[in-house]
């Protein structure tokens, strides 16, 4: 699939990455350079896997951006519980965004599997 802005599973990470930075500016200041980086980055990283894996001409190449996409989500995820553990965030955006990401989680999971029955 070359389009990858047709594609729901790139939709929804985008949908990660604006709730992720919408909680990004309730970290303290001092976080620009520690947490609040790392989960936008994390959060960046997950579409644009998508969109770099569905230019790839094999199921297999697309697989394994497809998986590098599902780790940065389990990334993302871990500094999410952090945040949370720390007390940094509001209970209910930060609540939203977890729901939306293991929407997004599930979404990879679904088609890494399709992507592995069809090779």
């Amino acid at each position: 699939m070359k389009n990858f802005k047709k594609l729901k599973i790139w939709e929804q990470a985008m949908e990660v990455v604006r709730k992720t930075y919408s909680l990004s500016k309730q970290l303290p200041a001092a976080e620009r350079y520690g947490l609040t980086s790392q989960i936008t980055r994390a959060a960046v990283s997950i579409p644009s896997n998508i969109a770099e894996g569905s230019s790839r001409t094999t199921d297999k190449e697309k697989k394994r951006f497809a998986e590098i996409a599902l780790g940065s989500a389990f990334e993302l995820e871990t500094q999410l519980l952090i945040i949370k553990e720390i007390g940094w965030a509001n209970a209910e955006e930060w609540d939203k965004l977890m729901e939306c990401l293991h929407v997004e989680q599930r979404m990879i999971n679904s088609y890494i599997s399709t992507l592995k029955r069809n090779s």
